[in-house]
């Protein structure tokens, strides 16, 4: 984790060879908060799991947390770190996988500033100390991330660079790397990681988190101990919205509950882009595509609410890839009309026609995003998506297939 001081308020202009202000502390902080001071629903076998590996003393030194977005893989790995690096920690804490509250090294993982909790994400790279890496687009995680900041080697400048992972945990119990997102680790960074997960370094543990198992190296599977996490369900969904968005009530509450299915991340972007309103406005051109019309300004709506989304997120972050944020945004919305697709299969269960109808609008939304994946227009794909979308053949009678509008 670094440990450089963060940059003072206030305008100013950056050099073109600084890098931009560190963020990464901010969001270790934030997650190890989450982790040690909130209660984490609906993770009762993982941690279990967790603790009965800390109680031997023979704990693997490579895992892998994979399950869905969202549903707190991350905040899981964090809190899995706080027990192992706290000195302090009991054998009933680490039979229980439950951090301690009061400690220098919870302190530490608050401020952000735990020098042997080292989190790994794509987004590192804007705050990189390497120019090159600094200015390339964070679309995946480059193997010189990780020399930066696990592994050690060579920069792009040809500089040497100590490896993290090599030194000596600071607090004296153990350092961890958790790297999210690590389906995105470009295949020489995994090659490259596989070497270090044949060779560990004494009190070293890796956590690597995924919401795609099967991009990994099968080799780096079969090296690490794998733990599924599952979205929320029922009451633990429940418990976690009103621990954490209690202010959201009534109509809205209950949308986002249906639109996040178990997970938290999801429910957080519901209320943040307020899809609430992009579900009532697409709602009705999903019922005219029911009854057999072709509502062409439903492409038009996606596609405006998608660049806009995908503009926003560059703006917030100069290094990000616009490609990523244009598909990432375009997924919110089908994510959208996937939840409300989702309802009306649900709804349609005593009613085979209408059941069989929607069942199929799934493999529309599938047919598209693999458009989107290989770069085709966005433009294009989504208005294609309509069509085909409206080329279905209707539940019962209505508008006569001829009729568009």
């Amino acid at each position: 984790m670094s440990t450089r001081q963060p940059a003072k308020k206030g305008p100013r202009t950056r050099a073109a060879d600084e890098p931009p202000p560190v963020g990464g502390d901010a969001i270790v902080g934030t997650m190890a908060v989450a982790a040690i001071d909130r209660p984490l629903f609906g993770m009762e076998r993982a941690f279990g799991t967790l603790g009965s590996a800390l109680a031997t003393g023979h704990c693997p030194h490579a895992w892998i947390f994979h399950g869905p977005s969202g549903i707190g893989k991350c905040t899981a790995a964090m809190r899995f770190a706080a027990v192992l690096v706290d000195p302090q920690s009991s054998s009933a804490e680490r039979a229980a996988c439950a951090p301690l509250r009061q400690s220098r090294s919870a302190d530490l993982l608050r401020a952000g500033t735990h020098p042997d909790v080292h989190l790994i994400r794509a987004d590192l790279a804007g705050s990189s100390a390497d120019r090159e890496l600094r200015d390339r687009k964070q679309v995946n995680i480059p193997v010189q991330l990780l020399r930066e900041h696990m592994i050690g080697g060579s920069s792009s400048s040809g500089a040497q660079i100590e490896g993290a992972i090599f030194k000596s945990s600071v607090l004296g119990a153990g350092k961890v790397f958790i790297i999210d997102e690590a389906e995105r680790l470009e295949m020489d960074g995994q090659n490259v990681l596989l070497k270090v997960l044949e060779e560990p370094p004494a009190g070293t543990f890796i956590v690597l988190v995924t919401s795609s198992l099967d991009r990994l190296l099968p080799t780096i599977r079969s090296r690490c101990q794998s733990i599924g996490f599952s979205p929320l369900h029922g009451e633990h969904m429940k418990q976690w919205l009103d621990s954490n968005l209690g202010e959201v009530t009534g109509g809205h509450r209950v949308f986002v509950e249906q639109y996040a299915a178990g997970s938290p991340g999801a429910a957080v972007t519901a209320v943040a882009m307020d899809l609430q309103s992009l579900h009532g406005r697409i709602v009705p051109m999903m019922d005219r595509l029911e009854r057999g019309a072709c509502p062409l300004d439903m492409s038009d709506l996606m596609n405006e609410f998608a660049a806009e989304a995908a503009e926003a997120a560059v703006k917030a972050n100069e290094n990000a890839s616009k490609e990523a944020a244009n598909r990432r945004a375009a997924g919110i919305v089908f994510s959208v009309i996937g939840a409300e697709v989702r309802r009306r299969i649900h709804a349609s269960a005593t009613q085979p026609q209408r059941l069989r109808y929607w069942a199929r609008v799934p493999m529309v939304i599938a047919d598209t995003e693999r458009m989107l994946q290989a770069n085709v227009n966005q433009k294009l794909a989504l208005a294609e998506f309509v069509a085909a979308w409206a080329a279905l053949d209707v539940p019962q009678a209505g508008v006569a297939r001829g009729q568009r509008t």
